[in-house]
């Protein structure tokens, strides 16, 4: 039953004669309230292992029914986050125009993430009344209110004026010039001897320097965060320490809608995707103690392996590649040395008894990683059928939030761009990534050549390995069984 079609039941239930009117009111109220707050599915999460970490694809209810005595009943329509690391988001385009019939499920608009542009569905029946940020608007935090939803055609025209009034939760440009004029007007009366750490603290901040923790201040430029925002500190003489960065707000980076073209230069505009990656690579290179492992491949008789089975699947149409046995290998590895299958999660190593491998692929927009999950139980077949899927799904940007988050261990191959060998950065939290580079033709020495040699494809694979969770042995021991399971793929079947 949808939420109109309740609220019809329950308004011709209490102006029913039986029923007391003084509580007819409160009763439609109340009862539609639990039913909204019941009738929501406002989370969906996969469950990795038997750990108790949820990856959440919504963590925000994205509507919320008021009642007044100047406007109709309507639905305030929330952005949600799509990602658990989402922050703000950009509505690339409305799928619906103020006016239009609205079905629950409709795609209602284009959401661009940190990790890629979404379809957000409509969460209510009724009819879209007003839209309050408009498309190509950028940076607009989580919890904003975008449009209103009415029940009734008729409401429409009483929210032709509305105008968002609410006070955002977290302000999203913070301007720094802001607080000057406001300090001296509450700064003036020193009598109150009990707010003098606030007084400190406030004087840091009028000044040029900032008191401050070395760990804080490097906890805040990794991610972010505004030393400035923090209204009170819990240091000595009210310098702020670490646990009070959660207090502070991120600094958002004004980012240009379009090109600037210049005398030789072009000035580019930074999508979402790519200022995420940026931050969250930068991370991993500064704060993760990389090192990495390669070794030479011989791919002779996967290849042979392959066209055998290509040429028996030609009647369905399907062709695997290279790609398919390396993430089918890399599972049964990750299987045989767990070890690597884990992730640093700063008080202790998660290992995982899943293999889901996280799988690059480049877009305009900038770079996601897709996930295929439980790849260790997949044949190639499987496996194949989802790497298509979801480069098509990427292509076309109809990838849901679920399918872009997580991973245990990444596989990264830019063999494609004839790269001989490629040392990737590690995605965080993950402790692996494998990098691919291109095939070589390379002389090898073979006893039954008549002159000795024989020429060999040669493929080479780096490790890239986190060294909290993978020391060194960990390391080779995993290259060492994935080379087996490569260069004799009938070990993949034991």
């Amino acid at each position: 039953m949808s939420v109109v079609q309740m609220s019809k039941v329950l308004r011709t239930i209490s102006l029913s004669k039986n029923f007391p009117s003084k509580f007819q009111k409160n009763f439609v109220r109340n009862i539609s309230f639990i039913y909204l707050r019941n009738a929501k599915q406002i989370s969906k999460y996969k469950k990795y292992g038997n750990s108790n970490t949820h990856y959440l694809s919504s963590v925000y209810t994205t509507s919320k029914r008021f009642y007044s005595d100047d406007l109709p009943n309507h639905n305030k329509v929330l952005l949600p986050a799509l990602s658990p690391t989402m922050d703000m988001g950009t509505i690339v385009s409305w799928a619906k125009k103020e006016g239009d019939k609205l079905n629950e499920g409709d795609l209602l608009a284009e959401i661009e993430t940190d990790k890629a542009t979404m379809g957000f569905e409509t969460p209510e029946e009724g009819y879209l009344a007003k839209i309050l940020v408009e498309a190509g608007t950028k940076d607009v935090p989580i919890g904003k209110l975008v449009c209103i939803i009415v029940e009734e055609e008729k409401d429409i025209v009483a929210f032709k004026d509305f105008v968002d009034d609410t006070p955002s939760a977290k302000p999203t440009k913070p301007s720094p010039k802001q607080p000057a004029p406001a300090q001296p007007i509450s700064s003036p009366p020193p009598v109150q001897q009990v707010s003098a750490p606030t007084s400190q603290s406030s004087a840091s901040k009028n000044s040029d320097r900032i008191f401050a923790s070395p760990l804080a201040k490097r906890l805040a430029s990794e991610q972010g965060i505004d030393l400035n925002s923090i209204s009170s500190a819990s240091g000595i003489f009210g310098s702020i320490k670490a646990k009070d960065l959660s207090q502070g707000t991120r600094k958002v980076i004004a980012k240009s809608t379009k090109s600037v073209i210049g005398e030789g230069y072009e000035d580019r505009p930074i999508s979402t995707v790519q200022s995420s990656v940026a931050t969250q690579l930068l991370q991993s290179k500064q704060t993760v103690p990389h090192y990495y492992l390669t070794v030479d491949i011989n791919m002779d008789k996967i290849i042979k392996l392959m066209k055998k089975l290509n040429k028996s699947l030609e009647k369905e149409g399907v062709k695997l590649t290279i790609n398919d046995f390396i993430i089918k290998a890399t599972a049964i590895t990750s299987m045989k040395v767990p070890e690597a299958n884990s992730a640093w999660m700063d008080t202790f190593i998660r290992q995982y008894n899943v293999v889901d491998v996280c799988t690059p692929i480049n877009l305009k927009d900038g770079l996601i990683t897709p996930v295929i999950f439980d790849a260790e139980k997949k044949g190639l077949l499987d496996i194949n059928k989802d790497l298509k899927n979801i480069i098509e799904k990427a292509k076309d940007g109809s990838l849901q939030p679920q399918e872009v988050q997580g991973g245990t261990i990444t596989v990264s191959n830019l063999g494609m761009f004839n790269i001989k060998s490629v040392s990737s950065i590690i995605i965080p939290p993950q402790a692996c990534l494998l990098g691919i580079g291109s095939i070589q033709k390379r002389m090898v020495p073979d006893e039954l050549a008549p002159n000795g040699m024989k020429v060999s494809e040669i493929l080479q694979f780096t490790l890239s390995c986190d060294h909290r969770v993978v020391d060194g042995a960990v390391g080779a021991q995993w290259l060492m069984a994935f080379q087996k399971l490569i260069e004799d793929p009938d070990n993949m079947l034991l």
